[in-house]
């Protein structure tokens, strides 16, 4: 088995971002509740997936969070290798105009855009990569595996 380590570090971020946005903290207050002084920015940077954190720090972070560290990095391990979290997820442009959630509004911005730009028959199915869903997770101001769900049950047809 092969590690991803840029999918698992988005996935811990994303799994640290969710922690504190459920915890109702910013930033500022996550870090003033840490052992050791670190720039927003270092902060930001480890939610984002985008700067590594020593196994010491992730501790510290987890504690600060009241979250056993075991149990969050079995949830990031649970998400990279379940799949959960890879490849991306295929999505109707049309579907996402037509959906009247409030807090999709930026997605439906995006997806009129991108339909709009195209002459004649636009091609209406269109694929999200990770990076994609996150960005587009945080403009949504929503958590990536929120966002992820919530596009999968878009795909699926009616129920009875």
């Amino acid at each position: 088995m092969r590690i991803d380590a840029v999918t698992y570090q988005r996935v811990l971020g994303d799994e640290i971002r969710r922690l504190r946005k459920q915890r109702g903290w910013t930033r500022k207050d996550l870090n003033g509740r840490l052992q050791s002084e670190i720039s927003l920015q270092t902060l930001a940077t480890y939610e984002l997936g985008t700067r590594q954190c020593s196994v010491v720090r992730f501790v510290e972070i987890c504690l600060a969070l009241e979250e056993h560290p075991h149990d969050l990095m079995a949830r990031v391990h649970d998400r990279v290798f379940a799949g959960k979290a890879l490849g991306g997820i295929k999505v109707d442009l049309r579907t996402i105009v037509r959906h009247q959630a409030q807090d999709l509004m930026p997605l439906r911005r995006w997806a009129a855009e991108r339909l709009a730009e195209h002459t004649g028959p636009a091609p209406a199915e269109v694929h999200l990569d990770i990076s994609a869903i996150e960005r587009m997770a945080e403009l949504c101001g929503l958590d990536t595996m929120t966002l992820v769900g919530r596009l999968t049950a878009l795909r699926s047809p009616p129920g009875p």
